[in-house]
């Protein structure tokens, strides 16, 4: 059979038909050189994994440009995206208002994973059915209905194009300091780019500003 991603390619033989998302695309066969389904089973529940924080850090990063919960300015000022992490770390420390924010998340978060390593690994071990990804938390019982496979599908669809989307919006932000709504509501208007404290642009485009036609 043919890939139905890249159709003048055999089908990956070692990825099931029957996974949320399949289309056959994996043209370097990389699921076909692991050594057992545990590890097919793994990767699923790695993008699976990162699709959400993706999905979670797309819709932050859209909201801050429209809304700001009361007292955050006057905490960190008007920063966004990686230089709030920036801004948190500078302010840890004797002498430096002692915050630690990125501490607790680390903690908490490190909790949550090790909560959650017993379901991965039995699942990476073969020793359950559980479906990857599913960690029984569903209060609105979407699993439960019908159009279950639909949802799961949704998904793992969103959950990818969040992954490049947040990618899309961190770049744009290190070039240009502006937040995603900032950037698209700017073009194709870049003036204030090269002024911005966060801006990388300046710095990138020093070694061919020459020779390259004035943007900012």
């Amino acid at each position: 059979a043919k890939s139905k991603a890249i159709p003048f390619l055999d089908a990956p033989p070692a990825l099931s038909e029957s996974m949320p998302g399949y289309v056959g695309f994996d043209p370097l066969w990389v699921s076909s050189m692991l050594p057992d389904a545990g590890y097919v089973k793994f990767l699923q529940e790695a993008e699976i994994k990162h699709g959400r924080v993706a999905m979670l850090a797309a819709a932050g990063a859209i909201v801050q440009d429209i809304f700001t919960f009361p007292g955050v300015t006057s905490v960190i000022g008007n920063v966004k995206m990686t230089s709030v992490h920036d801004t948190f770390l500078s302010m840890e420390g004797p002498g430096k208002g002692n915050q630690a924010a990125m501490h607790q998340l680390l903690l908490w978060l490190g909790i949550l994973e090790i909560a959650t390593s017993v379901a991965i690994i039995q699942s990476f071990k073969g020793e359950t059915n559980r479906a990857p990804g599913d960690f029984g938390f569903d209060p609105l019982g979407f699993s439960k209905k019908a159009g279950a496979e639909t949802m799961a599908l949704k998904e793992i669809k969103n959950g990818r194009l969040a992954m490049i989307g947040i990618g899309g919006m961190v770049h744009h932000y290190l070039l240009t300091g502006k937040g995603p709504l900032q950037f698209l509501g700017g073009i194709p208007n870049y003036k204030s780019c090269v002024s911005h404290p966060d801006s990388l642009l300046p710095w990138l485009i020093k070694p061919v500003g020459a020779v390259l036609p004035k943007i900012c």
